[in-house]
């Protein structure tokens, strides 16, 4: 039945590891890690992706900024990195995450140096190659004055009424997570306001990792990053929640929070307003292998497919796929419209590790259906992507994924709402280890390892009568390099 080591590194380049995504975006490299989107911005047109980078292993040290472009957001070009450690300076430690903004004409960057953490700033020539860091870095001297943190970093910086505002990660020592507001006429000389925060949240965690504040709509988002779980041995279990409320004399108010990605590994999300005027964001996906496989494959970290961020009429954020990979298909397969049969139904001639599926069904009866994919023959390898109409979940059932005692087998279960019209649409995003699920707005993003070579199959399965489905396609992807 054709048994691989996971993540064993092969002849054949960077992506020949079979659990190596092939257009997800992963550095030109054999050897790295790669955590965070930083820096996101649309400049002259073109997509700019910065990230958290270690060119050397997978492993979390020398973190520097990777940099790519994008005319499509499908296709990237690697480019030289934009940032690394200066020896001796305030960033020493590493250059850790922030965003980047245009100010008046000047790209800039701000950044968490290391160690301590504290913010520093960096200026960009007209194409976004050469960076210059500011020789007064950094530009806030760490936390306010008598305040114990656990953690202090990660930036998202807007401009209103001629005022810089800048949010910064924060965790309060026996308090909690937090977003501390500062304000700023220069981007150097920063005044501190005071927490984001109206009311603090009830469930504050430790530290909030990779703040992202923003207007969505007639409402004002924050994305908050709460720090990982460990799921058995080293293993991360991770989530976000987005906050919604209103924003009104430097507080924010939230009054609705919920996760933002239903699948535990998606994480340190970053958003960007890009020039359609569409608010895009994307995520690192991160492992869901022990330290000690990824050490084996010798690379760690995935960037997520970009998406766009959007309200319905009952003010709850939706995510849906920004575009831009429908030039990567081929090989298209279609179903013809059907009853889903109370049991496993095979589609013929549809066999892949890299694929895009639509499928959009109809329920008569509350009855928990899906699709499953990465499957072998005999079912002992498969992930089920499961839809329950009665309890309103989206569900990443990865328990028999894979063979391979140091993957994460677990299910993920997400809101699924509302179910308008008792109508779902799933679009599945399969990239060899990456899977990106979206259903009626909602999302959730998992890694799997299968360890089969013929753990290829995809099915559509209904757990009883009462789901038609109405339409269904689906295509082989190319790479995107």
């Amino acid at each position: 039945m054709g048994l691989e080591r996971p993540g064993a590194v092969v002849a054949g380049g960077p992506w020949a590891d079979p659990h190596r995504p092939i257009y997800h975006f992963t550095p030109d490299r054999d050897r790295y890690r790669l955590n965070d989107p930083n820096g996101l911005i649309q400049w002259k047109g073109r997509y700019h992706l910065f990230y958290q980078y270690n060119p050397h292993g997978p492993y979390i040290d020398n973190t520097h900024w990777g940099h790519a472009v994008s005319d499509d957001l499908a296709h990237w070009e690697h480019l030289p990195i934009a940032l690394a450690p200066t020896p001796n300076g305030p960033d020493s430690g590493g250059c850790y995450s922030g965003c980047a903004v245009d100010n008046d004409g000047v790209p800039t960057v701000i950044y968490t140096g290391i160690d301590p953490e504290r913010p520093c700033l960096a200026t960009g020539d007209n194409d976004l190659l050469t960076w210059r860091k500011h020789p007064n870095n950094p530009v806030i001297d760490g936390p306010p004055d008598g305040m114990k943190t656990v953690g202090f970093r990660d930036h998202t910086i807007w401009r209103e009424g001629g005022v810089w505002y800048q949010v910064i990660g924060a965790g309060i020592a026996g308090v909690g997570g937090d977003a501390l507001l500062y304000s700023s006429e220069n981007l150097l000389d920063w005044d501190y306001l005071g927490s984001l925060m109206a009311e603090p949240l009830e469930d504050r965690g430790t530290m909030w990792e990779c703040p992202d504040f923003f207007p969505l709509g007639d409402r004002h988002m924050l994305l908050v990053s709460r720090l990982p779980h460990l799921m058995g041995g080293d293993i991360w279990r991770t989530r976000v929640r987005w906050h919604s409320g209103d924003f009104a004399d430097n507080k924010f108010a939230p009054d609705r929070s919920e996760v933002l990605d239903a699948g535990g590994n998606f994480y340190a999300p970053q958003t960007m307003l890009d020039d359609a005027g569409r608010r895009l964001m994307w995520g690192w996906i991160t492992e869901g292998r022990s330290r000690n496989a990824q050490n084996i494959a010798g690379w760690t970290g995935v960037i997520s497919l970009p998406r766009v961020l959007d309200l319905d009429g009952a003010g709850r954020l939706t995510q849906a796929p920004a575009g831009g990979t429908e030039s990567l298909r081929f090989n298209h397969r279609q179903v013809d419209g059907m009853d889903l049969p109370a049991e496993d139904f095979a589609i013929a001639g549809l066999r892949g590790d890299s694929l895009e599926i639509s499928a959009k069904f109809a329920m008569e009866d509350a009855v928990t259906f899906g699709l499953r994919i990465r499957c072998s023959p005999d079912g002992e390898e498969q992930t089920t992507i499961e839809i329950d109409p009665e309890r309103q979940t989206l569900t990443v059932d990865r328990t028999t994924s894979s063979h391979d005692p140091e993957a994460l087998l677990t299910r993920e279960t997400g809101s699924l709402e509302p179910i308008a019209g008792d109508q779902i649409e799933l679009r599945v995003f399969l990239d060899r280890s990456v899977i990106e699920v979206f259903a009626n707005g909602s999302a959730a993003t998992s890694r799997i390892y299968p360890m089969r070579a013929d753990s290829l199959g995809v099915s559509l399965f209904a757990d009883g009568p009462g789901v038609r489905l109405k339409e269904f396609d689906a295509w082989e992807m190319e790479s995107i390099w």
